[in-house]
């Protein structure tokens, strides 16, 4: 027997909770921004009125209002976002208890068990969009379908609110012909390679040739072959289970641009300290470390590489983090942002071999001298001790944004996908 699964993602889900607190917004065309003051000024989300001016988000604000001279921008609100997303969550829950969040505004909802109290699929579907419209004021577009992928993939073809269903029966014909990128794990990078192999269409993906595809993707590339022709079994994971993550990365637009290899430095030390406090939390270590970075011009630069062994110390990331930037990037521009991730991620009890051609002690002093300052913050609160470097240094107060991958999925939110 089939699943039944749904995917909820709510509609332009930051500007549509401030047009529920001030309908107003409505009429106008407006959008959700960072704030301008930190240098965050970019375009979080925007109402329909001002889609037609090809306003994107990402982009910043300055460019947004060349392009929409009345625009109304709001600074984003995450408190509020945080309360209709919960809002949202208790009415799922009433559906089933398999209630799987993809970020503060998507969920798949695994309703196969709930069927015979609350109707097929489409029924359930249809009144939980009119329920988040009634009740909360926002939109909702549900895809519906026997996998999670192709429930996402629904839930994105018809917006604003509305239903897709991509039945087993006519999968194929409903979405072979569109973009292979459309199909969930599919991001820039990876539809970039698909290209360089021919394939264009979720069709040609779902009928390329293995072997091909794993030598260009790795075992990844055979999951997207059977995600595409509809072989995706992964369950509806509900939001308190343990999910292993393959990656955790920290990044921040710095309040000025930074200019020397130092600036990059204090703000590359800055940013590990929260990935090494998380990898301790997590009793995890990075096996491989990644640096994506932005420059004043809005050029994208990524690199990565792996660590000589496993580690959970934040300085010997760090460090990796930056010899791997000065090795690869020419600094031509100032950078305008930065992240770094620790990716391929172990459990610290996983046993390492370990080599000759390394200093396992050194590491291991990092280690314990990291943990030791990590415990030092958590009692007596963050910052109580830094390494020297980061007081020197007006970049390293960074407010920043952090980002987990999950085992089997692309990072689609960060640097990594």
């Amino acid at each position: 027997m089939d699943r039944t699964i749904l995917h909820c993602d709510m509609n332009s889900f930051f500007a549509s909770v401030e047009i529920a607190r001030r309908p107003e917004l409505a009429r106008v065309p407006m959008a959700v921004c960072g704030s301008i003051e930190e240098r965050h000024g970019i375009i979080l989300a925007k109402n329909q009125l001002a889609k037609p001016y090809g306003i994107e988000t990402g982009e910043p604000v300055v460019q947004a209002m060349r392009k929409c001279p009345r625009l109304v921008t709001v600074e984003a609100d995450y408190d509020e976002y945080i309360k209709f997303s919960r809002a949202a969550r208790k009415i799922y829950d009433g559906y089933t208890d398999l209630v799987e969040p993809l970020g503060i505004d998507e969920c798949w909802l695994d309703v196969t068990g709930s069927r015979r109290l609350f109707g097929d699929g489409l029924t359930i579907a249809e009144t939980l969009r009119e329920r988040i419209k009634r009740e909360l004021g926002v939109t909702v577009s549900v895809g519906v379908s026997f996998n999670k992928v192709f429930a996402k993939l629904g839930s994105d073809m018809k917006k604003p609110d509305a239903v897709t269903c991509i039945p087993r029966e006519s999968f194929r014909q409903m979405i072979w012909s569109l973009p292979a990128s459309d199909l969930f794990g599919v991001g820039r990078a990876t539809a970039e390679k698909l290209r360089g192999c021919g394939i264009v269409t979720i069709g040609q993906l779902a009928n390329a040739y293995p072997p091909m595809i794993k030598y260009r993707l790795g075992v990844n590339g055979l999951r997207l072959i059977a995600a595409a022709a509809g072989r995706d079994e992964t369950p509806v994971l509900p939001g308190d289970a343990v999910i292993e993550a393959k990656s955790v990365s920290r990044g921040t637009t710095t309040r000025r641009d930074m200019e020397t290899p130092d600036d990059v430095r204090a703000v590359m030390f800055a940013l590990c300290e929260d990935i090494g406090h998380k990898l301790l939390l997590c009793r995890q270590k990075a096996c491989g470390v990644a640096v994506y970075a932005r420059d004043n011009r809005l050029s994208h630069f990524q690199y990565r590489a792996r660590l000589p062994e496993p580690t959970d110390s934040y300085s010997v990331i760090a460090k990796a983090a930056f010899e791997l930037f000065m090795r690869k990037h020419s600094f031509s521009l100032p950078l305008r942002s930065v992240t770094v991730g620790a990716t391929e991620l172990c459990r610290d009890t996983v046993p390492q071999q370990t080599s000759f051609f390394t200093d396992s002690q050194s590491v291991y002093r990092s280690e314990i001298l990291d943990r030791t300052m990590d415990g030092i913050n958590r009692r007596f609160g963050k910052n109580s001790i830094r390494y020297a470097l980061l007081y020197g240094s007006d970049l390293s107060g960074v407010e920043a944004t952090v980002g987990f991958a999950k085992t089997g999925e692309s990072a689609s939110s960060g640097a990594w996908g």
